[in-house]
């Protein structure tokens, strides 16, 4: 079982200790992690922020590819969660260079409401090699009195882990509320990707979990 929240930290002998932290994208990093593919060699984080997933992501695969459009942030992740395994770009995944169908997996948290979904996801699911493997957590607007429950429930489960764990907040650059609803959102992955598993989580979160058709299938 993947920790949560970990970090890497550079003591000052150089050594390197780790700290666990939680909050609500984090939380949601063994989900990412255990829906990737058997064998899965190439990983591309979009929105890598921190740095946090990315170097969970490196112990596990091959080689990991991190794109964010934040350059600040981006050195904070080459600083904090430095690997051979681990390549830094500072991009937009939408127009960068990347090679049509050359990552085993494509995963991304809290991301995907910064830009168009659907373009995003036609983006994401076009590097992804035949076979490869779709994981996305996003965020969502509310509606009410239709969401309320899972409100309610948000709200609860977040004051019991700020309770029980080291809560701390990410500094990457925000944007709220965002664009769609867990509706649109749920609409706009099946129109995208066809067969997309779709989850409404409580934290505030949904998730996307796709498989690119074999190209013999």
């Amino acid at each position: 079982m993947t920790a949560v929240g970990l970090r890497p930290a550079r003591g000052h002998d150089g050594s390197v200790a780790v700290k666990k932290r939680w909050n609500h994208n984090i939380h949601y990093h063994p989900f990412v992690l255990d829906a990737l593919p058997p064998s899965c060699d190439r990983v591309l984080d979009v929105g890598c922020g921190e740095g946090l997933l990315t170097f969970e992501l490196s112990r596990r695969v091959g080689r990991v590819t991190a794109i964010d459009r934040d350059a600040p942030i981006v050195e904070v992740a080459r600083r904090d969660a430095a690997a051979d395994t681990i390549d830094y770009v500072v991009g937009d995944v939408l127009d960068h260079p990347f090679v049509s169908g050359s990552f085993d997996a494509v995963v991304s948290i809290a991301t995907l409401h910064h830009v168009d979904l659907a373009e995003a996801l036609g983006r994401l699911r076009d590097l992804l090699r035949p076979g490869g493997t779709l994981v996305a957590v996003g965020l969502a607007d509310t509606r009410l009195p239709a969401d309320l429950p899972y409100e309610i429930a948000g709200a609860v489960s977040t004051r019991v882990h700020r309770l029980m764990k080291n809560y701390g907040e990410v500094s990457a650059p925000m944007v709220w509320p965002p664009p769609t609803t867990f509706a649109e959102a749920r609409r706009i992955a099946t129109e995208v990707l066809p067969g997309v598993r779709y989850r409404r989580h409580i934290l505030w979160r949904y998730s996307l979990v796709w498989t690119k058709p074999d190209a013999t299938s």
